[in-house]
């Protein structure tokens, strides 16, 4: 009784902040799609793949194994040394980052492209700070400080808005005015992450390893995500890049604003499962090699997976009646024309959901690298489906598109979790 208790407690906690993450995203939609008409905000979208660049290639690795390792780290009796060596990977990619930033903008400036100069550095600093965020929110949720990461979750994205429409009032409206407002938030919440971090984790001594042991082993685990980062960076920005190129900028506002209400609330609503058992996951696999841990989390990873599949059917079935409704409650009029395609943005954010859940099971198995085929492939494969899409069908096509690379992307998953469950 006295687990089942706590397990609800934390669950509700990851239901209150994924709430308010998911209320935060729609009232943010609604609240630019008022300032920025459709061309500002694909010019925003735009802006936005060069923070992919750096969460996906560069830092997102290390955030994956930071978070897969702190449990064994806390087995060890070594947060000390674990916390270490977080902020000591986290110093190397802060400095890849910033040498990539300045070929960037040299790059820029030698194109006569001085005009995106401003966006992309704010949008640099932007992917360093959320990226910071995002790794102590993963230590905190390792942790299971579900109520730390829950009110930093809803915290972030109410002070986007506030902090967007601020920065927009100062400097004028345009789409690098909100990726500054979108930076300050990170930053605060950086703050107040750290804060909390001193108070809830507190490493324990004596320490059985140090920073340089723990520090190889978490980018050992990261190098699988480094490797296939840059594909997959490539796909998720693929579709906006093609709509720029192919059809308009204004399908480019329109193709956001669809991924923000249709994809993004999709997946963090089936994340709140993998919130809640990745953690546990974690714990119940610990390294990996006791074959009765494993089959346990094989067996629970199923079941959350065919749930997300369940969520996500019915959020296609409600979108499919209410499209209109909804577009006509969260976003400025002149984005209506597009509201029939939300229920397919839905379909696609869940069926990748469900996958990416399947590839949870894969990093508690500690078996990363088996995925680096898949992602690189189904990357490359989503790619040429956003160009092809594109070029055929405009907006309809990249929506199309996006769904046809979400299910090859689950089905690759499943059978890589089925093979791999029957040779272990």
């Amino acid at each position: 009784m006295s687990r089942f208790k706590r397990l609800a407690r934390e669950g509700v906690w990851i239901v209150i902040g994924q709430i308010v993450a998911v209320a935060g995203t729609l009232a943010l939609v609604r609240v630019l799609t008022e300032y920025l008409n459709p061309v500002q905000y694909g010019q925003l979208a735009l802006g936005l793949t060069i923070a992919g660049l750096v969460n996906q290639v560069v830092l997102g690795g290390i955030i994956a194994g930071i978070g897969r390792y702190y449990s064994i780290a806390a087995e060890y009796k070594d947060l000390g040394g674990f916390l270490h060596a977080t902020f000591y990977l986290l110093a190397y990619a802060t400095a890849v980052v910033a040498i990539i930033g300045l070929i960037i903008v040299l790059g820029l400036y030698w194109l006569d492209y001085i005009h995106w100069i401003g966006m992309v550095m704010a949008a640099l600093v932007f992917s360093v700070l959320s990226s910071y965020n995002a790794t102590l929110s993963s230590i905190q949720n390792a942790a299971r400080q579900r109520a730390v990461v829950a009110f930093h979750g809803g915290l972030d994205a109410w002070l986007k808005i506030g902090l967007a429409v601020g920065i927009m009032l100062w400097l004028g409206v345009s789409s690098t005015s909100v990726i500054i407002g979108y930076a300050c938030s990170s930053l605060l919440n950086v703050v107040s992450q750290l804060f909390f971090l001193r108070r809830t984790i507190i490493p324990q001594r004596p320490p059985t390893r140090n920073r340089h042991q723990w520090a190889p082993q978490i980018w050992a685990f990261s190098v699988p995500f480094t490797t296939f980062g840059g594909f997959t960076w490539m796909q998720q920005v693929s579709d906006r890049w093609a709509l720029q190129a192919f059809a308009t900028a204004s399908d480019v506002g329109q193709y956001a604003v669809l991924f923000q209400l249709g994809y993004t609330p999709i997946a963090l609503i089936t994340g709140v499962a993998i919130s809640f058992f990745g953690p546990i996951l974690y714990q119940r696999s610990g390294d990996a090699t006791d074959q009765g841990r494993n089959a346990n989390v094989h067996r629970i990873s199923w079941q959350i997976t065919y749930l997300s599949l369940v969520v996500t059917v019915l959020g296609f079935g409600i979108t499919f009646v209410l499209h209109e409704w909804l577009f006509g409650l969260l976003v400025a009029p002149e984005y209506m024309g597009s509201s029939h395609l939300l229920p397919w943005v839905v379909l696609a954010g869940g069926i990748f959901a469900a996958g990416q859940m399947l590839a949870l099971k894969l990093i508690s198995d500690m078996k990363s690298s088996v995925m680096t085929t898949a992602k690189i492939v189904t990357a490359l494969i989503g790619i040429l489906f956003n160009v092809i899409g594109a070029v055929l069908g405009g907006l309809q096509g990249v929506i199309g598109a996006l769904v046809a690379f979400s299910a090859i992307y689950f089905v690759w998953m499943a059978m890589l979790a089925r093979r791999l469950s029957i040779t272990t």
